[in-house]
C-alpha cells in the first residue's frame, strides 16, 4: 500500500500539477491497485474543485464506479454529478451502475445510488430513476427511505408531472406514518419543499397525521424537528383547545440547544396563540402563562455568538411588535455591551425603543445618554435619535427626553448637536406649542450645523416659529448666503421658511422673499424647487390670504411610528420567523422569484387532487406608496377654464360620454359612492367637501357633498379641474352649478361626470402600480378662492356589466397568465356578510364582479374557494380566487391579470368591498 503523508491530510492532492498530468492520471485510474485508484480519483476531484477541466477523463473515472469500495464510489459519483450537464450522453453510460447499486445489499450504497441519480439534473436520467426510487421509498432500511424522501423533492423540481404520475407524493404521505422519526422528518421536509415549488398545499395535515408529527418531534434530529415545527406552524387548529394541546407538546422545544429549533417552536406558539385569543376571554390566563414561558428562551439566544444574536434580534423585533408583553420586563437584556458589534447594537436600540414605557423610561434615558458619549458616530446618532423617538412615543416623558437632548447639545459635539436638532424638530411636530422655549438654545448652535438634514430641520423650526424668534429673518439670511450651494432639501426648506417669515412679518422680509423666489425660479435647475417657487409666487401675487391658509395652515401632528409594520404584513412575517423573511422584514415574494406552478394545475378544481393557491403570503403593495400622477396639469390656472361655459354637471345626468374605459352600461341599481372628507373649512374658505366615485349607466361620476360651514357668501358656482392621472380623467364640464345656492349652514350634492382625455393620462412606469390618486383643484367663482384636494379613485367604478366570463374562457385565461402577474393578500376582520360566498357574490354583482364557479377545498374541512371575473369596458380582464374557511372571519385573495399595473387597484377594490358591511 502506498504510504499516506504524515499529516494524514488530502491537501497533497491540491498541489500544482505538471504538464502531462492527465495522461498519468488516466494510467493511475486504470491501475489494479485500489489505493492508487482512490488517490487518482482524489487528484481528479481536486483538479475539478480548483476549476481545471478534467472532463476528458469522464469515461476513465466512470469505469472506477464498478467497485464495492464506498469511498471510491462516492468520489466517482461526485465527479459524475459535476460533469453530468456537460456530458449528458456519457452520463447515460452510468445508468446501469446506478440501477445495479440501487439493488445492492449494502444500504449505504443503495442510498448513495438513489441520491446521486436525484442530483444529476438530466432529463433522460430521470426516466431510469423512478423504478429505483419507488423501491427505495419502500426499502427495509430507514436510511435508504429517508434519502429517497429527499430525492422525491429533487425529482419534483426537474419533472413534477413524473412525480404525480408515479404517486410519489402519496408515498411521502405514507412516510409520515413511518416508525423511524428521521424518515418522518425527511418526508415532511420533502413535502414542504414540493409545496413551496408548486404553490399548493400538498402537506394535508389531518388529525392522525398531526399526532404522528408530534410523536416524531421528540425523537428525530434537531433539523428534523425544525422541518416538523415549520409544518405545524402552517397548520390551522380547529379550535382553541386543539391549539393549546399542540402548544403543550411543542413547549419543551423552547429549551433546545439549537437556536433554530427554539425559533421554530416560538413561531408555532405565536401562531396558535392567535387561535386561542380568537376563542375569547376564557383563554386569557393560558395566553398570559405562555407569554411568561416565551421570554426566557428568547433572552437566552442573546448569549450566543454575535451573528446568532443579530438573527435573534431581528426576529425578536417582530415578536415585540406582535406581542410586546412577552419581553416588557426584560428591557435590560437589550442594553448594549461595549464589545457588541455595531449591527447588534443598532438592532438592540430598535427593540429598546419598542419596549420603552413610562415605568422604565428613566433607566432607558440614562442608558441612551451614556451611548451618546461613545466613539462610534453612527451608534451615537442612532442613540440620540432613539431619545427623540422615546419622546414622540411617551407624552409624559417628553420633557425628560428634551432635558437629556439639551444636555447633549451642551457638549458641542458636532454630530450630537445635529442629530439632536433633527429629533427636536419631530418633537415640535408631535407636541406643537409646548416646548418652544428651547428654540433659543438651538439658535445658539447654528454654526455647528453642516449636514443637509440638520440644516433643513433648523430652518423649518425658524420658519415655523418666526414670530417667536426676534431675529428670524437674520438667521435665515445666514443660510441664504450659500443658497445655490446647498442641498435641494435645504433649498426647499429655505424657500418655505422665507415665505412663512414674509407672511408673518411682510414689512421687514419683502426684499428677502423676492430674492429667494428669484433664486428658486430663475437660478435653479431643480424642478421641485422651481415649481414650488412658482406656486408661492402665484399665491403671494394673487391672494395673500389664500397663501396664509396654504402655507401657515395647521400641520397634522406626526404619529408614533414605533410599531410601523402594517398588521397584515406583521402577521405574515411572524409566520415566517426563523427564515430570511424575518431578517429582511419583507414577505418572501419581495425578494424570491416564485417558482412557476405546474402546468397541469387545474384552477377550477375539476381534479379533486389538485388544490389551488394555499398558504400564499400577502402581497404588500401599499396602495398609497405609488407615483402621484406627475406634473403637467396647471392646477392654479384651472387649465384654461371658460367661465361662460354654463353647462351644469347635473346630479341626474347619466350622460353618454364614456369614461377612460369607453362606454358600457352599469348595473341596474348603481351602488352608492363611498364618501370621504377631502377638504376642511379652514382650507377652503369655510366650505367642507366630501367626495366619492361610482359608476352610473356606464359613466364614471365624481360625487361631491358640499357643506357650507362658515362662508357668508352662498356657494353658487364652482369651477373644477383635475391634474394628470393614471386613468386619464378630466371633468366633462368644468362648471358645477349649485341651484339653489348653498347658504351658511346648508349643504348640497353635486355630480361631475369624468370623461377620458388622452392628454390627461399619465403613463404608469414599468414595474410600478398605477396610482389611485386623483388630484383636484376647485375654484369658488363667488369668492375667487382656489383650494385643492386629492382622493383615491374607487377602481370598482370601472367594471363593466359584460365582465362575466364563460367557465372555459376563465380557465384558459387563468392558465395563460404568467405567475409573475399574480397578486395575493389576506383580508381579516371581515363582517359576517363577507364570510358567506352567496352574500359576497350578491354584493359583488352590484359592482359588476361576477361569480364564475365555487368548490370545496379537498382535504380541508370547512374551506371553500370562489372564482370571480371583472372586466373594464376596454377589455382589461381581472380574475380573482377567494378562499373562505367556515368560522374564520378572513379570506385569502389571489388576483391574476395581464394588466398588472392596474392589478393592485383591482385587488384593493375587492378588499374594500369585502370589508364593507
Amino acid at each position: 500500500m502506498a504510504p499516506k503523508d504524515q499529516g494524514g491530510s488530502d491537501s497533497r492532492f491540491f498541489t500544482t500539477q505538471k504538464k502531462g498530468e492527465l495522461h498519468e492520471l488516466r494510467t493511475e485510474l486504470h491501475s489494479t491497485d485500489r489505493t492508487t485508484k482512490v488517490d487518482a480519483v482524489k487528484k481528479v476531484i481536486a483538479s475539478m474543485t480548483v476549476g481545471k477541466d478534467v472532463s476528458g477523463l469522464f469515461t476513465d473515472v466512470l469505469n472506477c464506479a464498478q467497485t464495492g469500495n464506498i469511498e471510491l464510489k462516492k468520489l466517482v459519483y461526485l465527479y459524475l454529478i459535476n460533469y453530468a450537464k456537460s456530458q449528458p450522453e456519457l452520463t447515460l453510460l452510468a445508468v446501469n451502475t446506478f440501477v445495479k447499486d440501487a439493488n445492492d445489499r449494502n444500504p449505504l450504497i443503495r442510498a448513495l445510488a438513489v441520491r446521486t441519480m436525484g442530483c444529476i439534473r438530466v432529463d433522460r436520467i430521470t426516466e431510469y430513476l423512478c423504478e429505483p426510487l419507488g423501491r427505495a421509498l419502500r426499502d427495509d432500511d430507514p436510511y435508504v427511505r429517508k434519502t429517497a424522501a429527499v430525492c422525491v423533492a429533487k425529482l419534483y423540481d426537474i419533472a413534477p408531472e413524473l412525480v404525480q404520475e408515479r404517486g410519489f407524493i402519496e408515498t411521502l404521505h405514507d412516510l409520515i406514518s413511518d416508525s423511524n422519526p428521521s424518515v418522518v422528518a425527511n418526508g415532511v421536509a420533502a413535502l414542504s419543499e414540493i409545496a413551496e415549488t408548486s404553490g399548493r398545499d400538498v402537506m394535508k395535515i389531518s388529525a392522525s397525521v398531526l399526532q404522528k408529527l408530534l410523536a416524531a418531534l421528540n425523537e428525530c434530529t434537531e433539523w428534523g424537528q425544525v422541518f416538523i415545527l415549520d409544518s405545524l406552524a402552517k397548520y390551522v387548529p380547529g379550535d382553541a383547545r386543539e391549539a393549546e394541546g399542540i402548544i403543550e407538546r411543542v413547549t419543551p422545544r423552547l429549551q433546545h440547544a439549537n437556536s433554530a429549533v427554539v425559533m421554530s417552536a416560538v413561531k408555532v406558539i405565536l401562531s396558535y396563540m392567535d387561535v386561542m385569543a380568537a376563542g375569547g376571554g376564557a383563554n386569557a390566563e393560558n395566553i398570559r402563562a405562555l407569554t411568561r414561558k416565551l421570554a426566557p428562551p428568547l433572552v437566552t439566544l442573546l448569549n450566543s455568538e454575535p451573528e446568532i444574536q443579530y438573527v435573534a434580534l431581528r426576529n425578536i423585533n417582530l415578536i415585540v411588535q406582535k406581542r410586546p408583553s412577552i419581553l416588557e420586563n426584560e428591557i435590560k437584556v437589550f442594553f448594549c455591551k461595549y464589545n457588541d458589534p455595531i449591527y447588534v447594537k443598532m438592532e438592540k436600540l430598535e427593540i429598546i425603543i419598542k419596549l420603552v414605557s413610562e415605568k422604565n423610561i428613566d433607566q432607558v434615558l440614562l442608558e441612551l445618554k451614556e451611548y451618546a458619549t461613545e466613539v462610534d458616530v453612527d451608534f451615537v446618532r442612532k442613540s440620540v435619535s432613539a431619545i427623540g423617538r422615546c419622546a414622540v412615543k411617551l407624552e409624559r416623558a417628553a420633557e425628560r427626553c428634551i432635558g437629556v437632548l439639551l444636555e447633549l447639545i451642551q457638549t458641542k459635539v458636532n454630530y450630537v448637536v445635529q442629530e439632536s436638532v433633527i429629533v427636536i424638530k419631530d418633537i415640535f411636530r408631535r407636541y406643537p406649542n409646548r416646548y418652544e422655549s428651547i428654540i433659543a438654545t438651538l439658535c445658539d448652535n447654528l454654526d455647528t450645523l453642516d449636514e443637509p438634514q440638520a440644516k433643513a430641520s433648523m430652518i423649518w423650526i425658524i420658519g415655523e416659529y418666526a414670530e417667536r424668534i426676534d431675529n428670524a429673518d437674520e438667521l435665515l439670511e445666514t443660510f441664504l448666503e450659500t443658497f445655490e450651494e446647498e442641498d435641494p432639501t435645504v433649498q426647499l426648506q429655505l424657500l418655505t421658511a422665507t415665505v412663512k417669515c414674509f407672511l408673518k412679518n411682510p414689512e421687514e422680509t419683502q426684499d428677502m422673499v423676492q430674492r429667494v423666489l428669484d433664486l428658486a425660479t430663475e437660478e435653479s435647475d431643480n424642478p421641485d424647487l422651481r415649481d414650488r417657487g412658482f406656486i408661492y409666487w402665484r399665491l403671494l401675487s394673487t391672494d395673500p390670504e389664500a397663501a396664509k391658509l396654504v402655507v401657515l395652515g395647521d400641520k397634522p401632528v406626526i404619529e408614533d411610528d414605533t410599531f410601523r409594520l402594517e398588521p397584515n404584513l406583521l402577521n405574515v412575517l411572524v409566520g415566517q420567523i426563523a427564515t430570511l423573511s424575518s431578517i429582511y422584514h419583507k414577505p418572501p415574494e419581495a425578494f424570491v422569484v416564485r417558482a412557476k406552478r405546474s402546468p397541469t394545475s387545474d384552477v377550477m378544481g375539476m381534479d379533486d387532487d389538485e388544490e389551488d393557491i394555499e398558504g400564499e403570503e400577502e402581497d404588500y403593495e401599499d396602495e398609497n406608496d405609488v407615483n402621484n400622477g406627475g406634473g403637467g396639469g396647471d392646477l392654479l390656472d384651472m387649465g384654461g377654464l371658460s367661465v361662460n361655459d354654463n353647462t351644469p354637471a347635473s346630479a341626474n345626468d347619466d350622460g353618454g360620454m364614456g369614461d377612460l374605459f369607453g362606454g358600457g352600461g352599469g348595473a341596474a341599481a348603481a351602488p352608492e359612492a363611498r364618501m370621504s372628507k377631502v377638504c376642511t373649512p379652514e382650507k377652503s374658505g369655510g366650505i367642507e367637501l366630501w367626495a366619492g366615485f361610482r359608476q352610473v349607466g356606464g359613466a364614471v361620476k365624481l360625487e361631491l357633498d358640499i357643506r357650507n360651514i362658515s362662508s357668508n357668501v352662498p356657494v353658487s358656482n364652482l369651477a373644477i379641474q383635475l391634474n394628470k392621472n393614471a386613468f386619464g380623467f378630466s371633468p366633462g364640464s368644468q362648471q358645477v352649478i349649485c341651484n339653489p345656492p348653498i347658504p351658511m349652514g346648508g349643504s348640497g350634492k353635486q355630480t361631475v361626470e369624468l370623461v377620458n382625455n388622452p392628454n390627461m393620462l399619465v403613463q404608469v412606469p414599468a414595474g410600478q402600480p398605477a396610482s389611485p390618486q386623483i388630484q383636484v383643484a376647485v375654484k369658488n367663482m363667488a369668492t375667487g378662492l382656489v383650494f385643492y384636494f386629492a382622493a383615491n379613485f374607487a377602481f370598482d367604478a370601472l367594471f363593466s356589466s359584460d365582465g362575466a366570463l364563460e367557465r372555459t374562457a376563465f380557465i384558459e385565461s387563468w392558465k395563460s397568465i404568467d405567475d409573475q402577474k399574480e397578486l395575493f393578500s389576506t383580508v381579516s376582520d371581515l363582517p359576517p356578510s363577507s364570510t358567506d360566498i352567496d352574500q359576497v357574490a350578491a354584493k359583488f354583482q352590484g359592482y359588476n364582479i361576477f361569480l364564475i364557479a365555487r368548490r370545496p377545498v379537498p382535504n380541508a374541512v370547512g374551506q371553500e374557494v370562489a372564482y370571480f371575473s371583472m372586466k373594464t369596458t376596454t377589455g382589461m380582464i381581472f380574475m380573482a380566487e377567494l378562499t373562505f374557511k367556515q368560522g374564520v372571519n378572513a379570506a385569502k385573495v389571489c388576483l391574476k391579470t395581464e394588466n398588472i399595473a392596474y392589478g393592485v387597484q383591482a385587488k384593493v377594490a375587492l378588499e374594500t368591498l369585502l370589508r364593507s358591511p
